[in-house]
């Protein structure tokens, strides 16, 4: 724990939990202290105080976003088909990725990625890079271990990623599940995973 980061306590983390829920309403892009302590019951001194600043707070907001997507990705890789073929793992992966249910953390996993990118040292800083990381080893456990450090296995990974993330973003601009979910789909078929 560096100086910035004052101790956890549960103040800290009932306002960090209301304050994700907000930001999985609302995103990040906007937020502003007053509405958001308005909204959570608190008050923009007490939101300073426990995270130091907002870019603190951001930090800590990307933080539990992050937490709950690993926890996602990791009950996809405990449930997966063992059969140790990509396919089955990305098809798994897409399921997650289209349920409705996940919209709001993915519209913030978008928001959080593309600002790691225009804003690479604020509070978004390395977002994109370490997700980028989380779903290409995800993915890998889905390839056979003799294989997975080849650069094609990598360059495997990296397609699939491609094509989810594609399909991602298409599903939340037009919340067309059915069309992306055929493309997926079909790009997961066996004569095009090779």
């Amino acid at each position: 724990m560096t100086r910035s980061e004052p101790s956890p306590s549960p103040r800290r983390q009932e306002l960090l939990e209301a304050a994700y829920a907000y930001a999985l309403r609302s995103g990040l892009g906007e937020l502003s202290l007053r509405p958001l302590a308005e909204e959570i019951r608190s008050s923009p001194r007490v939101l300073l105080y426990l995270f130091g600043s907002k870019d603190g707070l951001i930090r800590a907001l990307l933080a539990r976003a992050r937490a709950d997507e690993l926890a996602h990705i990791q009950r996809i890789a405990d449930s997966r088909n063992d059969s140790g073929e990509l396919r089955s793992v990305a098809r798994e992966l897409w399921r997650w990725l289209s349920d409705e249910a996940h919209r709001g953390l993915l519209t913030l996993w978008v928001e959080s990625y593309a600002r790691s990118l225009t804003d690479p040292d604020g509070p978004w800083a390395g977002f994109a890079r370490d997700t980028v990381e989380d779903w290409l080893e995800l993915l890998a456990a889905g390839q056979p271990a003799a294989l997975r450090d080849t650069e094609e296995a990598l360059a495997q990974r990296t397609l699939v990623l491609a094509v989810l993330r594609g399909a991602l973003l298409d599903l939340l601009a037009t919340g067309d599940a059915a069309r992306t979910t055929a493309a997926v789909h079909l790009h997961l078929e066996p004569a095009r995973m090779g």
